[in-house]
């Protein structure tokens, strides 16, 4: 995988701006960067990315159907018990997920490996399935790429068509974020339009304006029943609001539905490695209190069970802290990932998001941050495929 430097269109902010998406611009440095792009080959994406997203998403079902039915597993993943039922519940019926997103380490010369999976409320959707697509596209057409090249995305076309199966024309679906997360909103917006694009009837309710009716059921801010709700708001937050103990018997189907919180919980690591010791495409990995970490890995990255944007991450190389990210999490308990050193581009290190859409890997964005943990201002770089 290399990276390239490249002319930017002189009028990208203002194209952000004009579709809507002024959020890529909010910033003293924005999370969009088309001064470089990563070229791949074909054969990387489809032996090396493609393939190995399929089938860690695979191994990922598996943990969850491992899962459910221990509950000290459960116990260990900090989720607390009230909900385990519900969890439980919503993976016999198999309640279907939208989307989901793969953090990997690759720099092209090796077995890709999992740094984790962003299974519950991953962003940068818009980025990679969007704005990354209309630049290939642009940049294509002025010259600046070879008209041979192409680009692994078809996010999407595949969100288009998974609201088609998950739902009849004309449904109801309340869509719902924070307030105050601009970045959030975005996403959302964008999810909206793939909705709108798919024949749904979109409704948008702020996450603190979602109340309870006498009947236990949710109702948005003009009294309208949610029967459907697409939220990009943790689970392991809605376990802790006050409405949360109304959540298993609301009635509300969700996106992304209750089994994804144990895909989204760094426990996940730790189960996988469990499951499938010594796999190329993971990392060593176990609960803190299972492990002297420098004993049995040496270096290592240290992540809390419940932690977003790479927040209060510690980065240990020979025995030394020699990154530690701030933030509020923590207090539930935290996985030992053995340290993989990110591919760096000069001062740029660059991780790989792969990305799912039902059970399909469709595609791939690229963040890079000069710090080792990649965080909420990382930028995004898009990508090239060359045969």
């Amino acid at each position: 995988m290399q990276r390239i430097s490249l002319e930017e269109r002189p009028d990208w902010r203002a194209q952000a701006d004009l579709l809507g998406y002024s959020f890529l611009n909010q910033d003293a440095i924005p999370s969009w960067d088309e001064s470089k792009a990563y070229v791949l080959t074909a054969e990387q994406v489809d032996f090396d990315l493609k393939s190995v997203t399929n089938e860690l998403h695979q191994m990922c079902i598996e943990a969850v159907d491992v899962a459910v039915q221990n509950e000290r597993i459960l116990d260990r993943l900090a989720i607390p018990a009230p909900y385990w039922d519900w969890i439980a519940n919503s993976w016999r019926a198999r309640e279907p997920s939208l989307y989901g997103r793969f953090d990997l380490f690759y720099d092209g010369t090796g077995p890709a490996k999992m740094l984790e999976y962003n299974a519950d409320t991953p962003t940068c959707l818009y980025e990679a399935g969007f704005f990354q697509l209309h630049w290939f596209e642009e940049q294509r057409a002025r010259g600046v790429i070879s008209d041979e090249a192409d680009q692994f995305n078809v996010i999407q076309d595949k969100l288009i068509a998974r609201f088609r199966e998950l739902f009849e024309q004309g449904a109801n679906v309340h869509f719902s974020c924070c307030r105050d997360a601009q970045d959030d909103r975005g996403t959302v917006e964008y999810i909206e339009d793939c909705a709108i694009q798919a024949g749904l009837v979109n409704h948008f309710v702020f996450i603190d304006d979602i109340g309870v009716d006498t009947e236990g059921r949710f109702a948005d801010q003009n009294d309208h029943v949610i029967d459907y709700l697409f939220k990009l708001y943790p689970l392991e937050h809605m376990f802790r609001e006050d409405f949360g103990k109304f959540l298993p018997n609301s009635g509300v189907e969700m996106l992304e539905p209750p089994w994804k919180a144990i895909l989204s919980n760094k426990g996940l690591l730790p189960l996988l490695w469990q499951m499938y010791p010594g796999h190329p495409n993971l990392l060593p990995s176990f609960f803190e209190t299972e492990v002297d970490a420098d004993t049995i890995i040496g270096s290592y990255v240290k992540k809390p069970l419940f932690s977003r944007e790479g927040e209060n991450v510690e980065v240990h190389q020979k025995g030394t802290e020699t990154f530690r990210m701030p933030g509020g999490y923590g207090e539930e308990g935290f996985v030992i990932q053995a340290f993989s050193p990110t591919p760096k581009y000069v001062d740029d290190y660059a991780v790989v998001g792969s990305w799912i859409v039902g059970d399909e890997a469709v595609g791939i964005g690229i963040r890079e941050d000069t710090n080792i943990v990649t965080q909420d201002i990382s930028r995004f770089v898009p990508h090239v495929v060359v045969n």
